[in-house]
C-alpha cells in the first residue's frame, strides 16, 4: 500500500484526478446509493412491508459500533504517522491537521453512512426474499452433479470428522461480521487517500447489491434445510441454534408480514460470506498488502469449507460468491476511479 507522511497532498479534492471534475466519482457513488435505496423502497411498496431496523441493530447500532472502532483506528493512524514523521520535524498536531483534514473527515463519515444505507436496504430486501418459492432441490442436484453423486458436506464430514472441526469452523464462520467491520474501518482509516478508501467501500456496496440480486435469482434456504440428515451427526454448536432461529423468523414473517418484529435473515444462493471474504482478499492485493493478502486467502479457504461443512451453503453458492466478489471489485474500481486497472504504487489519487 502507498503510505503518505504528514504534509503530503493526498487528500486534497481533485488532485491527481484522472477526470476533469473532482465531483464526477462522488456523484457516481451517490447515484449508486440512491438507486439501490429506491429499488428497496419500491420492493417494500410491492410486498406491502415497511422498512425495518430490528432493535436498531442493522443501522443505528452498527453505525455507532463502527464509528467507535473508526475513532480507535484513526488514533492509531495519527500516532504511527507522527512517529514516522518526527525526524522531519512533524508534530502530533501538524500530523493531525495534515492527515485528517475537514475534507477527509466529511468524506469518511459520508462513506460510512452511504455504506450502511446500502447495507440496511440489502438486509430488508433479503428479508422479503423468503416470500418467493425456494429452489434448494435444484441447487442440491447441481452439487451432486459436481461431486459425482455425493453431497459435498458429507464428504467434508468424512474427511474432517464431526466434532473438533465443527467447533473450529463454527468459530471461523461466526467471526465474519468482525472481519468485515475491521476491513471496512481499516480502509477508511489507513488508506493514503479518500478515493482509495472509497474503492473498498464501494466495492463492498456492490457485493451487497449483486448478492441480494442472486438471492432473488435463485431463492433458497441452504442444505441444512434441504438435506437435514446430512448434518445430524455434527456436534451441536451455536450454528444449529442459529439455523433453527432463522427458520422460525422466516415462518413468523410468512405468517405475520406486518408484525414489527417480523424479519427474516436466511438466503443461501449466493454465499456472501464467501463473496465479502474474497473481496477482502482481492482488495488486499489491490492495495499491495502481500502478507495480509495471504492471510485473507487462508481465511477465504476456511470460510468456503465452513459454509459447506456447516450446511449454510451449497458448493455452487460459494462459487457464485467468488464470482460476485470479482465483479464487485471491478465495479467498485470503475465507479470510483473510472478504470479497473490497479493504480501505480507511487501515485496516490484523492
Amino acid at each position: 500500500m502507498v503510505t503518505t507522511e504528514a504534509g503530503t497532498r493526498a487528500d486534497r479534492p481533485g488532485e491527481l484526478s484522472q477526470e476533469r471534475s473532482p465531483w464526477a466519482w462522488k456523484l457516481r457513488v451517490l447515484a449508486l446509493v440512491v438507486a439501490f435505496a429506491a429499488v428497496a423502497w419500491a420492493r417494500s411498496r410491492q410486498v406491502d412491508i415497511p422498512f425495518k431496523d430490528p432493535h436498531g441493530k442493522l443501522f443505528r447500532a452498527k453505525i455507532v459500533d463502527t464509528a467507535e472502532m473508526l475513532a480507535i483506528f484513526v488514533l492509531v493512524d495519527v500516532v504511527v504517522r507522527w512517529l514516522r514523521g518526527r525526524k522531519g520535524g512533524a508534530t502530533l498536531w501538524s500530523t493531525v491537521r495534515t492527515r485528517w483534514t475537514p475534507y477527509r473527515i466529511v468524506m469518511i463519515v459520508a462513506g460510512l453512512l452511504a455504506y450502511f444505507v446500502v447495507y440496511l436496504s440489502y438486509r430488508n430486501l433479503k428479508s422479503w426474499d423468503v416470500l418467493l418459492t425456494q429452489r434448494d432441490a435444484m441447487l442440491q442436484r447441481w452439487d451432486e452433479a459436481l461431486f459425482f453423486g455425493h453431497t459435498p458436506a458429507v464428504l467434508l464430514h468424512d474427511l474432517l470428522g464431526e466434532d473438533l472441526a465443527a467447533r473450529l469452523l463454527t468459530d471461523l464462520y461466526e467471526s465474519f461480521s468482525w472481519l468485515v467491520s475491521i476491513a471496512l474501518v481499516s480502509a477508511l482509516a489507513f488508506t493514503p487517500t479518500v478515493r482509495q478508501a472509497y474503492v473498498f467501500v464501494v466495492s463492498a456496496m456492490w457485493a451487497w447489491i449483486i448478492g441480494v440480486g442472486s438471492y432473488y435469482l435463485i431463492p433458497s434456504l441452504g442444505p441444512f434445510h434441504e438435506v437435514p440428515n446430512a448434518f445430524s451427526g455434527l456436534t451441536r454448536t451455536t450454528i444449529q441454534s442459529t439455523q433453527e432461529r432463522y427458520l422460525e423468523q422466516r415462518a413468523h414473517l410468512l405468517a405475520h408480514p406486518q408484525a414489527s418484529d417480523a424479519f427474516a435473515q436466511i438466503s443461501a444462493f449466493a454465499s456472501l460470506h464467501c463473496a465479502l471474504t474474497c473481496l477482502i482478499w482481492l482488495m488486499a492485493r489491490y492495495y499491495g498488502l502481500r502478507i495480509l493478502s495471504w492471510v485473507a486467502f487462508a481465511f477465504l479457504v476456511g470460510t468456503m469449507i465452513a459454509t459447506v461443512y456447516l450446511g449454510w451453503h451449497f458448493a455452487v453458492d460459494d462459487l457464485a460468491g467468488i464470482a460476485i466478489a470479482w465483479a464487485a471489485v471491478q465495479l467498485g474500481k470503475l465507479t470510483v476511479t473510472g478504470t479497473t486497472r490497479i493504480p501505480a504504487r507511487d501515485t496516490p489519487t484523492p
